[in-house]
């Protein structure tokens, strides 16, 4: 019966994916190769495979045995990379950080700087599938990631990643202004019309070009003519002409300043 289990159990082994590499080192260790750069290769197909712990063992064994080859820096990105795929951003940010201050001047430092602002963006509250909605949530980190994404832009203007972080903050630059909306009904509701105005005073300033803008202008003008304040009233129906020109909304404003 011994006899029978201990071949099952060889048996067993022999097709476990990775115990070819534990006949090589210690348990749980993969069979490292010479070169550098071959394990940063291994631990890249490791990662792609959703290894994470194989490529991490992988990548810190290239930052550690070969730490003054270039490699070694390629290796820091990755152990990076590999907490952002797990999504750990908060350590991911931090390993990014690090990089851009030990190695500034590195050709992949506008890569670190794109990212660690996009950590801010994907820990931010997802837009789905949320009770309450995205707009009642926390906007700590997406007013974060609006910030780190201008950053970026402004610090790296002609970086490959200019585009995509674009996007990205095109969304954040959205969702801060749908919340500073939100706000802003609230306070409507409560008739509280100083606070509805300073709330969309925010949102056209800060948060500017978005498919809000229509309905923040006509709910400011609505706000200053609860406070009986005519002449601001008046100005924010002549920013929307001047911010919307040539559509349905600058008409409006027109026929309701009577010109």
């Amino acid at each position: 019966m011994r006899l029978l289990r201990a071949v099952c159990l060889s048996a067993v082994l022999s097709v476990v994916p990775g115990c070819a590499a534990l006949s090589t080192g210690q348990v749980g260790e993969p069979d490292y190769a010479a070169v550098a750069e071959s394990n940063l290769r291994l631990g890249d197909e490791a990662l792609e495979r959703k290894d994470f712990l194989q490529a991490e063992k992988y990548y810190e064994h290239v930052r550690t045995k070969f730490p003054y080859l270039e490699v070694a820096n390629e290796a820091e990105l990755r152990l990076a990379d590999l907490d952002f795929a797990q999504e750990r951003y908060a350590e991911a940010r931090e390993k990014f950080q690090t990089f851009i201050k030990l190695h500034p001047t590195h050709p992949k430092v506008d890569y670190a700087a794109y990212r660690m602002a996009r950590t801010h963006f994907e820990d931010a509250p997802s837009e789905f599938f949320l009770v309450p909605p995205g707009a009642e949530k926390d906007q700590t980190e997406v007013q974060a990631a609006f910030s780190s994404l201008n950053a970026f832009i402004r610090q790296f203007p002609n970086s490959q990643y200019v585009a995509p972080a674009k996007e990205a903050l095109d969304t954040t630059r959205l969702r801060l202004a749908r919340h500073e909306l939100y706000v802003a009904s609230f306070y409507a509701r409560r008739e509280r019309w100083k606070a509805v105005a300073q709330r969309l005073e925010t949102l056209l300033k800060n948060y500017p070009g978005t498919p809000l803008d229509e309905r923040a202008l006509f709910d400011l003008h609505a706000a200053y003519v609860r406070l009986t304040n005519t002449a601001e009233a008046q100005r924010t129906l002549q920013r929307v002409i001047e911010m919307l020109p040539g559509t349905p909304a600058a008409e409006r404003a027109r026929r309701m300043l009577g010109s």
